[in-house]
């Protein structure tokens, strides 16, 4: 695996700007590296969320409803996922619900995130290795995937969005997660080849980009629009790349924010 770009680093536009010319001003890409990552761990303050019996109840729901690797269950319980919602909907930061994080968007419920978690990881016996999230959305699931893959790159294509994350992750320092203000659609070529690609919106197809940056061997989980998509029905699309070619499974029904180009 190449060594990955030096950052700050910068995306080019792909829609309307094919040659990578340097955006308007006010549009500037950018990346975050937060640091190490404190041994002890910071509990929140006043919120009553912060005891890791809370966190372990949703891990049991998830063990109960089928989840079984062992790593993404530890990395659930390890994120405290009140963190990253509005503080009027702490309480219900542990059930298995989709809430509002703004603009338009949501954060997904436990049993979702855990369940692409799961399948992005196929079984692998450690850490995957660097992973490319589409829609970083309030951070969470970036924050989780940070303790099972070696590097993540994370972009978002709502500056307000994307500007929340950070502060959310700010308190974690997580040295291998990168934060990245741009289109989504594009993928990160400077970080490909990914083991693993995961996307948090769905279009009619997974963007060609995506497949070209997925290594040989890699995985990449994406909702995809399945029967009628005026209706908006979607569903998880798994695309393993193997050397003799793509191979690809649908599975159950999901719900995601559609996939946008461009950033705003």
């Amino acid at each position: 695996m190449k060594e990955r770009p030096t950052f700050p680093a910068r995306l080019d536009f792909a829609v309307g700007n094919p040659k990578g010319s340097r955006p308007a001003p006010g549009h500037a890409h950018s990346a975050l590296s937060l640091g190490a990552r404190p041994s002890g761990g910071v509990l929140s303050q006043g919120l009553g969320l912060d005891s890791s019996a809370v966190r372990m109840n949703m891990v049991r729901k998830l063990s109960h409803q089928g989840l079984t690797d062992p790593l993404v269950l530890s990395a659930m319980g390890s994120i405290e996922r009140h963190r990253f919602v509005d503080s009027a909907l702490v309480n219900q930061a542990y059930e298995d619900t989709s809430l509002p994080i703004g603009l338009g968007q949501t954060i997904s419920k436990p049993g979702v995130v855990s369940r692409m978690l799961e399948l992005l990881r196929n079984g692998a016996p450690g850490r995957l290795g660097r992973v490319l999230e589409i829609g970083t959305g309030c951070g969470y699931q970036a924050a989780v995937l940070s303790l099972l893959a070696h590097e993540v790159y994370s972009i978002e294509r709502l500056r307000g969005l994307h500007d929340k994350a950070r502060d959310n992750l700010r308190y974690l320092r997580l040295a291998n997660l990168h934060l990245l203000f741009g289109d989504g659609m594009a993928g990160y070529a400077k970080g490909a080849p990914y083991a693993a690609i995961i996307a948090a919106a769905g279009g009619e197809a997974v963007p060609q980009a995506w497949v070209d940056q997925l290594a040989v061997g890699g995985r990449l989980v994406a909702p995809v629009s399945a029967g009628s998509a005026s209706a908006g029905q979607q569903a998880l699309l798994v695309i393993d790349k193997t050397p003799q070619g793509l191979r690809q499974t649908v599975l159950e029904a999901v719900h995601f924010v559609p996939l946008k180009s461009g950033v705003a």
